[in-house]
């Protein structure tokens, strides 16, 4: 229900994936609504991004193309990273922010019955969410994401979904990867509700 969700201030999400052979770990701490921190280790390098309510900041190793020191993230990132800071489903999200939701048909994904169903926000930018008929989880989200001044169509396909605190959440997620190809995240942890430092989403000063 959207008050459990609406109940949940902070969590803590653990995840795997592998790209192009390397496995790479991240965590994401989250003030839900408020601030996200995510560290991501790769090759014994850790990356550290973080979006509060209206600015962000990053750290990248030399060897990713940064400098080891925090650096502020342009306007246009911190927008598109903006929605990571919120908890649940795209519905949950679309209804929260008020969004219009539509149905638009009933269709089979892998042979099993799904609902289609469109979300426009306020400002114009239009998804398509697939919802399984038999569970009503969500399976698939395409949505146009703004990059580099291109439009391009994200598809994002959720399963293994398990209860934590009584909420579902989708522990495997597969969507396209910056390489090419698809990319498999996993998710090994949520921990809801959990004491958060506030200074971890702090940019570090020298």
């Amino acid at each position: 229900s959207p008050e459990k969700w609406a109940s949940i201030k902070s969590a803590v999400l653990k995840n795997k994936f592998s790209v192009q052979g390397m496995d790479i770990e991240s965590k994401t701490t989250m003030a839900v609504g408020k601030a996200f921190r995510t560290e991501v280790e790769v090759m014994g390098n850790k990356i550290i991004t973080v979006v509060d309510e209206n600015s962000g900041w990053m750290i990248r190793p030399a060897m990713m193309g940064g400098t080891g020191e925090p650096e502020d993230m342009p306007g246009e990132q911190v927008k598109l990273a903006g929605t990571q800071k919120n908890l649940g489903s795209a519905l949950i999200q679309a209804q929260k922010s008020g969004a219009t939701i539509e149905l638009v048909s009933k269709e089979k994904i892998d042979g099993a019955d799904a609902y289609l169903l469109k979300v426009t926000k306020s400002g114009g930018e239009e998804s398509q969410v697939y919802v399984s008929a038999s569970t009503y989880y969500i399976i698939k989200t395409i949505a146009k994401v703004q990059a580099n001044g291109q439009t391009i169509d994200t598809e994002v396909n959720y399963s293994n979904y398990k209860a934590v605190d009584g909420l579902y959440f989708p522990f495997t997620i597969e969507t396209a990867s910056p390489m090419g190809g698809m990319m498999t995240v996993e998710t090994s942890a949520v921990e809801l509700n959990a004491k958060l430092d506030p200074s971890i989403f702090a940019k570090p000063t020298k």
